[in-house]
């Protein structure tokens, strides 16, 4: 159980820094057509990262 409970973990943190890596790589046009400010992006990695 413990263990299942690491690797859960260990994959949504690789969800979130992956998602902080992509979305930071768009230019503020691009997160602007997505809907997302510049400032949020770690809140929407958050999100995606526990889903």
């Amino acid at each position: 159980m413990i263990l299942t409970t690491l690797i859960g973990r260990l994959k949504a943190y690789l969800r979130y820094r992956r998602s902080v890596e992509v979305l930071s790589r768009l230019t503020d046009r691009e997160l602007d057509d997505i809907g997302i400010a510049r400032w949020r992006i770690d809140q929407v990695s958050r999100q995606i990262a526990n889903t």
